[in-house]
């Protein structure tokens, strides 16, 4: 407990010193953010309860608080959240029809012996619980990438009031083509960061790699960088357009 507080400590001192009272506003948001991650995780515990629906309006809130309570309500982060919600929506039908055909929902054979002694009978739907998990894995790198899109466009807008509605757009692909490769490996290593000890185990269990292809657990962790790879490149056409047309249509 000492070792976890005196670093939250040093992560707010640090926030608070770079960022001034916007760096406050990013570490509350961090308690914020995972009490809707929690709330969301006991409502889909319940079976009446649709983890889609659940999903939707989690992301929503997730939004709010990391655009509009971070950075205010003003035309980028309205801008940046329409973007988000409608990448959000399109991804999570996409994730939800590639989780049905992939049958990686549920659990896989490694995790057999720690569930033998519980009730699979839950009640739970774990294909929508499948996919509710990919597009909460990938909500913040969504929302990042918008809001570093859409904040250099109104800059370009502020500097180049005539600008038209085609060369913001195209200003905004050329900021996201920037920023779409180092999003994409940062996801990647993030993921597979987080399973480093499950390749290990493969290695010591002497898994041929036909058999760490067909994991589901594997399976599962790829189609999440995958499809986060996916939301990832939606998101930067999406908010240029968004972007452009807002700021033109407002002058």
């Amino acid at each position: 407990m000492n070792v976890l507080m005196c670093l939250a400590a040093i992560l707010f001192l640090l926030m608070v010193g770079i960022g001034g009272k916007k760096g406050a506003r990013s570490y509350i948001a961090l308690f914020f953010n995972f009490g809707v991650l929690f709330l969301t995780i006991l409502f889909m515990s319940n079976p009446s309860a649709n983890p889609i629906i659940l999903t939707l309006v989690a992301c929503t809130v997730i939004s709010c608080i990391n655009l509009f309570y971070i950075n205010k309500v003003n035309l980028k982060t309205v801008t940046a959240f329409i973007s988000t919600i409608i990448t959000i929506v399109i991804l999570l039908f996409l994730i939800f029809i590639i989780t049905d055909k992939a049958m990686i929902q549920g659990f896989g054979e490694e995790e057999l012996d720690e569930l033998s002694i519980f009730s699979l009978y839950v009640g739970v739907d774990f294909v929508k619980v499948g996919a509710s998990m990919i597009i909460m894995s990938t909500i913040g790198a969504i929302i990042d990438v918008a809001i570093s899109i859409t904040s250099p466009m109104r800059e370009i807008y502020h500097h180049n009031p005539t600008i038209s509605r085609k060369n913001l757009f195209l200003s905004g692909l050329s900021i996201g083509r920037d920023i779409l490769g180092t999003s994409a490996n940062t996801l990647f290593f993030a993921f597979f960061g987080g399973y480093m000890a499950l390749l290990i185990w493969y290695k010591d269990l002497t898994y041929s790699v036909g058999q760490i292809v067909n994991s589901k657990i594997f399976s599962a962790e790829i189609i999440t960088i995958l499809c986060a790879g996916i939301g990832v490149a939606l998101i930067i056409p999406i908010t240029s357009w968004v972007t452009a047309y807002f700021l033109v249509r407002n002058r």
